[in-house]
């Protein structure tokens, strides 16, 4: 089997005189032609960047990768891609540019890998957006590819003497105490369970990390053994020709989902595993949380489900351990990066901490973390955190209080124009609307700041992993596309039912039709470039809201 599947046209001389001019280029670099022409080239992919804690170290890391590499007996190439914050680009126009960018990764990772012919791909990562675009590329390449997670952060509260066992601010009183929950104090993805720390464990629950090793804390130097070991298995991998098409199956898909349940993972996995899948070929429809969320519950307490951070998961033993615990329903053939199966993984792995994995009948939540919820207000679903509503919550009916933006219900409750019991809607924020399905955090943040307790929000937006409480979001189809939540007027009764995973307006399809015959979307004016077209192709939300 030849360790150069994809790079020996490079070097191949059958089109001579060109393949002359190919390497003479290469020769350019400055790498020993002898040794290139030889060995496997293996693609760093790093999304490296100063302008965040997430990433701003994944540079060493990246060199610790291209150790491992040289010592495989690889040539490592790196390159980088770009590296979205959702935290900075929160309250802003910014934030409509954010989870577009995962399909703009996914495209030029793969374009890149495409044109350059690499024969093996190290993807390094930590934050929102950018693992999954990651996991796109990586899908539609089918060529060896493993990740090395850039890790959890701490948050500034770990060093405050007034903390009280919890890093999550519904814990705190104080002012300073909660700022100090959001606040970063070390590299690192925010150590909360959101959207970062939850695809980094994707990254391990589909296979394609090293066992262990993706809630390794940034700032660990177990972290630099990791990123070594993955420099140099990924030669192994060129050699063995093993290949994504062999490890992201359906089976790894629904493993994924079962470990993102366990974990109380961020509502965004109904974005990107569906996404990821649609990358593979396959069929992962919505209601796919709901086919697995009974049987499986939330085992972690992980902010924002509960008290604790990433850190004490990584302490208590990491994915490996969480494997363990919900071992009888995965599907333990499922195939890692490692070489061992998710059985083996299961098998070897030692539960530290009993509390932050407890055993099954002590769950945190008897039920999944992310529910689907439909009916006549999101004919197609809709998402919630269900793991982190309280239980009074659960069920709750309103009176609707409508905004056309995030902004305008913003400076409602600025205004203190709110009343407890009302259900907020705010539409035109979905993926087509938005445009790029803005995340609603600063509503959910002022919300809590602000003291409410019984205020339901449902959007077509989407929610940042560090929301609670009653927050519907994903109603598809979206206003702009003409969804019912489109035609929602001021004091409609809206009813949400996690339990019985329903959520409706008090309207009959006659009266729902007849609104919608006098309706026409709000056009938003989109600044010329890349979201013009994201806008024109995007699908919807239920769909992953992936470009067709």
């Amino acid at each position: 089997m030849t360790v150069k599947k994809q790079s020996q046209v490079i070097f191949d001389d059958k089109d001579f005189p060109v393949s002359i001019l190919r390497k003479s280029v290469f020769q350019g670099t400055g790498v020993d032609m002898e040794e290139v022409t030889q060995k496997p080239l293996i693609a760093i992919v790093n999304s490296q960047t100063e302008m965040n804690p997430g990433c701003m170290h994944l540079k060493t890391i990246a060199e610790r990768v291209k150790e491992g590499v040289h010592a495989g007996g690889a040539i490592p190439f790196e390159f980088n891609v770009p590296a979205p914050c959702d935290g900075i680009a929160m309250g802003h126009a910014g934030m409509k540019y954010i989870l577009a960018q995962r399909d703009l990764i996914a495209d030029s990772v793969e374009t890149h890998i495409r044109s350059m012919c690499y024969d093996g791909m190290v993807m390094i990562a930590s934050c929102d957006k950018i693992i999954p675009g990651m996991l796109m590329a990586a899908a539609r390449l089918d060529i060896p590819a493993i990740f090395i997670t850039g890790g959890p952060n701490v948050m500034k509260i770990r060093y405050n003497v007034n903390m009280s066992g919890s890093i999550f601010h519904h814990y705190y009183e104080d002012m300073a105490d909660k700022i100090d929950t959001t606040t970063c104090a070390t590299c690192g993805a925010c150590e909360i369970m959101g959207t970062a720390n939850t695809f980094q464990c994707m990254t391990e629950a589909l296979g394609l990390s090293l066992p262990g090793s993706a809630n390794v804390p940034a700032f660990a130097s177990e972290k630099l053994l990791y990123a070594r070991k993955t420099g140099k298995r990924i030669c192994d991998m060129v050699t063995e020709d093993l290949t994504t098409g062999k490890i992201m199956t359906q089976k790894a898909m629904e493993n994924a989902l079962m470990i993102d349940l366990a974990i109380g993972g961020s509502t965004n996995a109904a974005l990107h595993l569906p996404a990821i899948a649609n990358a593979l070929g396959l069929d992962f429809p919505l209601q796919k949380f709901n086919d697995f969320n009974r049987k499986i519950p939330t085992l972690c307490a992980i902010a924002p489900s509960g008290p604790y951070g990433v850190t004490e998961l990584y302490m208590a033993g990491g994915i490996p351990a969480v494997m363990k615990r919900i071992g009888n329903d995965l599907h333990l053939d499922a195939l890692s990066v490692s070489g061992q199966s998710i059985g083996q993984i299961a098998d070897e792995a030692v539960i530290k901490n009993e509390k932050i994995i407890p055993a099954r009948e002590n769950a945190h939540w008897p039920e999944g973390g992310t529910a689907v919820l439909s009916g006549n207000l999101a004919p197609d679903g809709a998402v919630v955190k269900q793991s982190a509503v309280t239980e009074e919550m659960q069920s709750f009916t309103g009176k609707a209080r409508v905004f056309d933006s995030e902004i305008d219900c913003l400076a409602a409750i600025r205004d203190q124009q709110l009343k407890e019991g009302e259900v907020l809607v705010i539409r035109y924020e979905g993926p087509k609307g938005g445009p790029g399905m803005p995340e609603m955090l600063a509503v959910t943040m002022a919300l809590d700041l602000g003291g409410y307790k019984e205020l339901a929000l449902i959007t077509d937006g989407r929610f940042s992993g560090a929301t609670s409480g009653p927050c519907i979001g994903h109603i598809s189809p979206e206003a702009y596309d003409g969804g019912p939540i489109a035609i929602i007027e001021e004091g409609d009764e809206i009813s949400i039912d996690i339990p019985n995973r329903k959520i409706s307006v008090n309207l009959t399809e006659e009266q729902i039709n007849e609104r919608l015959k006098s309706w026409q979307p709000i056009q938003r004016e989109i600044p010329p470039g890349y979201m013009r077209r994201y806008a024109k192709y995007v699908s919807s939300a239920a769909r992953g809201a992936i470009l067709e």
